[in-house]
């Protein structure tokens, strides 16, 4: 008998039990003793380091010889190092031998003293031959290092434990880099004003595929150059990074987000256990304490990659889909709010969302409601009235802007925190019913109503504490869906805009513009959805004028969209999930009833199935 492989041409892997999917999650750690940035990071998730640094401390930018060690639970104060330092480069595998150099005491006096730790005392070993800083990442330990992506932003040095030698510059000039691994297998990655990716063999640099944002000050963590990641830094003008991006030793893929944005942080740790500490946050100088702990399925576990086939078992074909880019799934009925509206402002998750304000005749309300995944509470009302508000974040840490405050397009922004809500910046132009992505401190609001029955292309990013305009949407449009992770990467879909009443434009964010790309099957404005740049649904909607609305639901998978099932209730001016994602979102109130948008109450879930399929070949 043929094997599958005479037949089909190729070789697929056998697997005893169906792989995890990786997609990873943050959770809170130990706080440092003394907040800082631009400091030494090195060691594991469970027994990391942090030496030297900057602070504000009782001076402005206070450079620090301070050295903490963590243990898994809290950080304590150890030896200090020789010199006071920030911007330094450390290498190591635990707390208990470190190596630490470069670096710089004011600008731009650079340095190039090293420093070793035993464990219980520093001791000053030979320099590099050139003078280094700031450097970020850490690549090797105290017997075999590199020095990579400084100033001077080409030069590579290597550590062989005793002294310091000058190898292959890398190919792209950078410094403020992301990176991790080995003296002989390293990457790095982004840095000022590039998204390029090198990795290093112990001999030569190659360039690969790039990350999807220019980034600086992003923090990297990983074992060697074919599995890693990179999170958190800026790139101006979008702000600081919660995103954070895996590395499989050939493409990048999304991941889960940090929960609070940081630059210049320290980080420890491997691609399945990573530590992030401290580093400079919105608000600039505001230097941080906590430390966020990420972890993947452990290192034992086989990790599912989108689009992976292979043999369950070694008899049941299997493929990943789903839970990625497979469109399939159904809309079930969800339990009602206390109170129909339509245009209400939206944040949260399929099981933790709260709907803000809203139509209900003869006008605009104040009224908020949280959702806890099996029903609808009352909770605080919003200070102001509003309605068509764009919304990002979760249930405990949302926004909600650019409201209609009849009859007049409103600039203001309220943030919450799980009980209460606090009015902060502006808007720069005030609109309502635009397209809303991101989280509470790295946000997108584009498009929308101010005035004039075109719309706006007039595009916002939020970094926590302002707004700042940045490149303008393509067309000019209102009442469109956003759906995104942060201020760098999301979507805007449909709209009105002039005689087009249901318009089917979609066009992509990528942190610096706006490309159109391919448009909706069915055109619509007031439609709503969640997810990502890569994997969205956008459901409802209908035209400009009164009924009849939409129940059609379609799906983005990165490069073109789907038609899917379609929800139970013809609606527009719904309620979504933000950040929900193509698996699970949910679709509350709205205007129905065909020609009349009178507010309905009723909500509608939709899920995915995401699990494994089994494939099925002729």
């Amino acid at each position: 008998m043929a094997t599958y492989k005479e037949i089909k041409g190729i070789t697929l892997q056998t697997r005893d039990s169906d792989p995890e999917l990786n997609v990873g999650s943050w959770s809170s750690g130990g706080s440092l003793n003394t907040g800082r940035s631009e400091f030494g990071g090195g060691g594991s998730q469970t027994s990391g380091a942090a030496a030297g640094g900057r602070s504000s401390g009782s001076e402005p930018n206070l450079t620090l010889d301070l050295f903490e060690q963590y243990n898994g639970t809290s950080w304590s104060e150890s030896t200090e190092i020789n010199t006071e330092k920030r911007g330094a480069q450390a290498g190591g595998t635990a707390n208990t031998a470190l190596l630490i150099w470069g670096g710089q005491v004011t600008i731009p006096s650079y340095m190039g003293q090293t420093e070793e730790w035993n464990g219980s005392a520093w001791t000053e070993k030979n320099d590099l031959n050139t003078p280094k800083g700031p450097i970020y990442g850490g690549y090797g330990t105290t017997t075999a290092a590199l020095a990579a992506g400084s100033y001077p932003p080409a030069d590579v040095e290597s550590w062989n434990g005793t002294s310091w030698t000058e190898v292959n510059n890398l190919n792209n000039a950078r410094t403020n880099s992301g990176g991790w691994g080995t003296q002989t297998s390293t990457l790095i990655a982004a840095g000022t004003q590039t998204a390029h990716v090198e990795s290093w063999n112990g001999s030569s640099w190659t360039e690969v595929t790039e990350v999807s944002n220019n980034r600086e000050g992003g923090i990297g963590q990983g074992v060697d150059n074919t599995t890693g990641f990179i999170t958190g830094g800026n790139y101006d003008p979008v702000g600081y990074f919660t995103k954070t991006e895996s590395w499989n030793g050939s493409a990048w893929t999304e991941i889960a987000d940090m929960a609070i944005a940081k630059v210049n942080a320290g980080g420890s740790g491997s691609n399945t256990a990573g530590l992030v500490t401290g580093g400079a946050q919105p608000g600039s100088p505001s230097y941080g304490s906590a430390s966020e702990e990420f972890s993947f399925p452990p290192p034992t576990a086989a990790i599912l990659t989108e689009g992976q086939i292979f043999l369950s078992g070694g008899t049941t074909l299997k493929g990943f889909g789903k839970a990625g880019n497979e469109a399939n799934g159904t809309w079930a009925s969800g339990d009602a709010i206390n109170t129909a509206r339509d245009s209400g402002g939206f944040f949260g998750t399929q099981t933790a969302a709260l709907l803000a304000g809203g139509v209900t005749p003869p006008g605009a309300n104040t009224l908020v409601e949280e959702y806890d995944g099996s029903s609808w509470t009352e909770v605080n009302n919003t200070p102001v009235t509003g309605q068509s508000s764009g919304g990002f974040g979760t249930q405990t840490a949302g926004l909600i802007t650019g409201a209609g405050n009849p009859p007049a397009p409103a600039q203001s922004t309220l943030t919450y925190d799980g009980t209460n809500w606090t009015a902060v910046a502006n808007l720069n132009t005030a609109r309502y019913t635009g397209g809303a992505f991101g989280t509470q401190t790295s946000g997108v609001y584009a498009g929308g109503y101010a005035g004039n029955i075109n719309g706006t292309a007039n595009a916002e990013v939020w970094n926590g504490s302002t707004w700042t305009e940045v490149s303008d949407l393509n067309d000019d449009r209102w009442k469109v869906s956003g759906s995104g992770t942060s201020s760098e990467s999301g979507l805007v879909v449909g709209g009105y805009s002039g005689p087009v009443t249901g318009s089917p434009s979609t066009e992509t964010w990528n942190g610096s513009s706006w490309t159109e790309v391919n448009n909706l099957n069915s055109g619509r404005s007031g439609g709503k959805g969640g997810g990502t740049v890569t994997a969205a649904l956008l459901f409802g909607g209908g035209p400009f004028t009164p009924g009849p609305q939409q129940a059609y639901t379609e799906f983005w998978n990165g490069t073109s969209w789907t038609e899917v099932a379609d929800m139970a209730l013809r609606r527009e001016n719904q309620g979504a999930t933000t950040v929900g994602t193509s698996v699970g979102t949910m679709a509350v109130g709205g205007g129905s009833n065909f020609t009349s948008p009178n507010p309905t109450a009723i909500t509608e879930d939709w899920n995915v199935d995401a699990a494994l399929s089994t494939v099925t070949v002729s």
